[in-house]
């Protein structure tokens, strides 16, 4: 499983010219679901993602998680998060997940970090063609993988 985070001031998704999902400070998490990936993937990423101390304290240090500044989450499933761009120019996606494997994944993944947080999280449309719009705090990206737990 792997998850490119972005500290935001906000960020939306709209699907089909419509406003889907919003969200002010806090994180958009794009999810990747590759078909090894099981509850323990689920279970560490949430656990990792809602106590990463990336938001700012009162001395302007990186020392509060999400939940510490009551933030919100946006999650937006992400497929080409698994591309292997190896061989030639045509990026494969052999890794990612299938739809079967992918959505009971992607929900529990959203329901746990619901819990990590106490907190709803705002999602994209696992599948939707989506525009993601953010404003990226910092700027400050994490990139997680969670077969490669550095």
């Amino acid at each position: 499983m792997r998850a490119l985070i972005q500290r935001v001031k906000k960020a939306d998704v709209t699907i089909d010219e419509k406003l889907f999902s919003e969200i002010g400070p806090g994180l958009l998490i794009f999810l990747g679901i590759e078909e090894e990936d099981t509850e323990e993937d689920i279970n560490w990423l949430a656990g990792k993602i809602a106590r990463l101390r990336i938001f700012s304290n009162e001395n302007n240090a990186m020392n509060l998680s999400v939940k510490d500044v009551n933030g919100e989450c946006l999650v937006v499933s992400q497929f080409t998060l698994h591309a292997n761009v190896k061989k030639g120019s045509r990026p494969s996606f052999v890794r990612a997940a299938k739809p079967e494997t992918a959505v009971p994944l992607y929900e529990k993944f959203i329901y746990k970090l619901e819990k990590e947080i106490t907190k709803k999280v705002k999602t994209g449309k696992f599948g939707a063609m989506m525009d993601v719009a953010l404003v990226n705090d910092g700027p400050v990206t994490i990139w997680i993988d969670t077969k490669n737990r550095e």
